[in-house]
């Protein structure tokens, strides 16, 4: 049965609703809630949202509606930096961001010249992005072209919405892990050429920061972008001091870490950058000039010791800001944990990061940032149905708390502060359940048989 055809039939959903038509820290209205709402979805999109008592009326004769009274729907998280090769790789100790890429990194990644490996890692994956209720996501693969074709084939298998690229890296890093200025061309021009709008998949070129390109490389990333003028650009600026320095004597003559990108045409719409700590004014000026989203990575910036993201600065400037996991640095796939420790992050820096604004970044910022307001991040209609059913009594920490909460914001705060996988109930990609909290995942009796290899 293909992906349209399970999801043709009208389906309804009975919940609390929460969408956004604007930044709420900008605007009191952006966020619109409805304490007994109705979602309608039919053909993978949504059709109709709001009070259940005005839209009851217009189902169709015999459409099923689901009772989620009780629990919180809200359009699917979108998580704006990820690396799905080092999912194995996780929490994997350093002193610091370069040690730790020489020491892990580099040697996992070597395991994705095996297509099956890579596979097996991209189906683990997709699973855990949607047990933690994230529907799209920005992804890096390896420099392996079969590590590119992995992670899209089971994400169409899913019928995902996701973003994702060979990485580019042609020097300062292991010869098992390198190609070239050409041969990196050539094999994103063919990922583009095969994956890129092909159903639901879009492409990224994916330089892995500047330190391991060389300019020639930087050159020919610069000239796709420029032929492929709706393809994705993602990499790393600014994350770590040290990094910061060995970029200063790498390309000496550069303002900044950033005008590097910058002289090769890589700022523009649809180019992420993630990180964005260690910026002046100028910098910021420039994304946001640009269009070019920051992508704040606050579990994987506390982890590796690389700094505070400011978030006062970034707001007067104007720049793009969407939120991310960037696993395996990050130590989470939840976007609900990475709210949390966002949020923090914000107040060390004097800025309160109010949960409403929180998982505006997460859904509609993040997708408005991508240029794909259009079609996820969302619940308006005909937006594509990618959503999260979230659970006010997941644990009985957040059952006790949230039964306390007054208002919108309480209980978004309790969700970020108190929530993680378990929190997510269910998850839908284009008005198909694609995890349920209560069944057991596929990969789970494999993690079991690998942990007695191990033992």
């Amino acid at each position: 049965m293909t992906h349209s055809a399970q999801a043709s039939a009208q389906s309804a959903f009975r919940a609390q609703l929460l969408t956004f038509n604007g930044d709420p820290s900008r605007s009191p209205e952006a966020a619109v809630f409805h304490e007994d709402g109705l979602l309608i979805v039919e053909d993978g999109h949504v059709v109709a949202t709001g009070a259940y008592a005005a839209l009851a009326p217009r189902l169709a004769p015999g459409t099923p509606v689901q009772d989620m009274r009780g629990k919180l729907i809200v359009p699917g998280f979108i998580d704006t930096h990820i690396h799905y090769p080092q999912t194995d790789m996780i929490a994997s100790p350093a002193p610091g961001l370069l040690p730790w890429l020489d020491t892990y990194t580099f040697p996992t990644e070597r395991r994705f010249t095996d297509e099956a490996y890579a596979r097996d890692t991209a189906s683990f994956f997709l699973e855990e992005l949607l047990a933690c209720g994230t529907t799209t996501a920005l992804v890096y693969c390896t420099v392996h072209k079969q590590s590119a074709d992995a992670l899209f084939a089971e994400s169409e298998a899913r019928n995902l919405r996701m973003v994702a690229g060979k990485v580019l890296m042609d020097r300062n890093c292991p010869e098992f892990l390198r190609d070239t200025a050409q041969s990196g061309y050539d094999d994103s021009a063919e990922l583009i050429g095969r994956w890129h709008n092909r159903g639901r998949q879009l492409y990224a070129l994916t330089p892995r920061f500047a330190p391991t390109s060389t300019e020639a490389q930087l050159e020919a990333c610069g000239v796709l972008a420029r032929k492929h003028a709706d393809v994705f650009v993602q990499s790393h600026v600014a994350e770590n001091l040290d990094e910061v320095k060995w970029v200063n004597s790498l390309f000496p003559g550069h303002r900044s870490y950033l005008d590097i990108y910058d002289h090769y045409g890589l700022l523009r719409r649809r180019a992420v950058y993630g990180h964005c700590i260690h910026f002046d004014a100028e910098d910021r000026r420039r994304m946001a000039q640009t269009g070019t989203v920051a992508s704040h990575c606050p579990t994987s910036n506390l982890f590796l010791g690389s700094g505070l993201f400011d978030f006062d600065k970034a707001d007067e400037a104007g720049m793009p800001v969407a939120l991310a996991t960037d696993v395996g640095g990050g130590t989470s796939f939840s976007m609900l944990q990475t709210m949390n420790e966002a949020h923090k992050v914000a107040r060390l820096t004097g800025h309160h990061l109010t949960a409403t604004r929180m998982f505006y970044l997460a859904t509609a910022g993040a997708a408005a940032a991508l240029d794909l307001a259009d079609k996820v991040g969302t619940l308006r209609p005909q937006s594509e149905a990618d959503f999260v059913v979230l659970d006010p009594q997941a644990t009985p920490l957040l059952a006790r708390r949230t039964a306390r909460t007054e208002s919108l914001e309480e209980l978004l705060f309790a969700f970020a502060l108190l929530g993680d996988d378990r929190a997510v109930y269910e998850t839908y990609a284009a008005g198909r359940r694609v995890h349920r909290r209560d069944e057991v995942r596929a990969h789970a009796p494999r993690a079991a048989r690998l942990a007695q290899v191990v033992a």
